[in-house]
């Protein structure tokens, strides 16, 4: 686990904006992320910055039915046969050094954002910048096989999916230390159907299985010098990001917060351990919420978050020295006014909690 001390009540953006000029966008992120840029999914402008698609560039299996538009995953094609073995050894040649050419294969070239989130971070050096690759089980829950069977069932292409976003994850980190070599990535695995996990849905999926998916991403993340975090707005099993040693763990503290509560002695552990707590305090999956927002109520929000892990015996001191704050989501279906009122109180809420404790 990593020991970073110093991310005391900073801040963090999940995911997406709802911009259509990139250049707005980004001047969202210069404003209120200086600590911690990001670089926002933008789906207004393209549906190539879905989260979902925005990774499948150059992944074996991964076709496009030209006539429907739906995306299915083929592994009886020739294309397939052909790609397949030559995946497998760039993705060991990659994992083996970061630094191999092979990595600029599986670029990131459906984001807008990237390139002038990689101008920030050459600009203004901070100590952390922010990435985020779709988590492998909301992937695999998502993604199907022509016959319609979703891909978690298929060992060779689940395997496929967490190597692929192995490798995005790789690609984001060696781009952020070319930008400034000092900086140190955060990648976000972004998970919100793991709080499908245990449902009539995925019965069959055990929980040790989405464990070692997300610690294979996770633990390929650290060992190469970067911080890893799992993001989830549903009621999550926190056992299994947990379990996967990320470094840091986000949710939905508006909504959910008392569900993190359920998990208190695990979660003790993972905070003794170095762990970080990311709420999400601002409410960005509720518009009249939000419209209704102030510092005030954040303010309330985020200690009665705290105060219910501190019921469980957890102590406060090491809750508060280990937490950072966010909006409960990405911020892509709100109004642009909206997401910008939402951007502006993490921020201030950020800024009023390193005041209150002396951060």
């Amino acid at each position: 686990m990593a020991e970073n001390t110093d991310l005391k009540f900073d801040c963090l953006a999940i995911g997406s904006l709802p911009h259509k000029d990139i250049d707005k966008a980004m001047a969202v992120v210069r404003e209120n992320f200086n600590s911690i840029p990001f670089w926002p999914q933008l789906p207004k402008i393209s549906k190539n910055e879905d989260m979902t698609i925005q990774f499948l560039e150059n992944m074996p299996s991964f076709f496009l039915d030209e006539q429907s538009g739906k995306i299915y995953l083929e592994t009886e094609s020739d294309k397939f046969f052909d790609d397949i073995e030559k995946f497998f050894e760039d993705y060991e040649e990659i994992v083996a050094d970061i630094n191999s050419d092979k990595l600029d294969k599986y670029a990131i070239n459906y984001s807008l954002s990237f390139p002038k989130f990689l101008d920030i971070v050459k600009e203004t050096k901070p100590k952390y910048a922010k990435g985020q690759i779709v988590g492998p089980f909301t992937l695999s829950t998502t993604l199907v096989d022509k016959s319609g069977k979703y891909a978690i069932y298929d060992e060779t292409l689940r395997e496929i999916i967490i190597k692929t976003l192995s490798i995005k994850a790789l690609w984001q980190i060696k781009q952020i230390r070319k930008a400034n070599k000092n900086t140190i990535p955060i990648i976000f695995i972004d998970e919100p159907s793991i709080s499908q996990l245990g449902t009539s849905a995925f019965i069959t999926i055990s929980q040790e299985e989405v464990v070692q998916m997300l610690k294979e991403i996770s633990d390929l993340i650290k060992a190469n010098g970067a911080m890893s975090a799992i993001h989830c707005c549903g009621k999550c099993d926190w056992i299994v990001p947990i379990n996967a040693k990320v470094d840091i763990i986000n949710l939905d503290a508006y909504a959910y917060a008392k569900n993190l509560s359920l998990f208190s002695s695990n979660l003790k552990e993972f905070l003794q351990h170095g762990g970080k707590i990311a709420w999400g305090v601002i409410p960005t999956l509720n518009c009249e919420l939000l419209e209704k927002a102030d510092l005030d109520k954040m303010f309330k929000v985020f200690e009665k978050a705290v105060k219910y892990l501190t019921e469980k015996g957890i102590d406060e001191k090491i809750v508060l020295e280990n937490s950072l704050i966010t909006p409960s989501c990405g911020a892509g279906a709100l109004s642009e006014d909206l997401a910008l009122k939402a951007m502006r109180l993490t921020k201030q809420l950020s800024d009023n909690l390193k005041e209150r404790y002396k951060f």
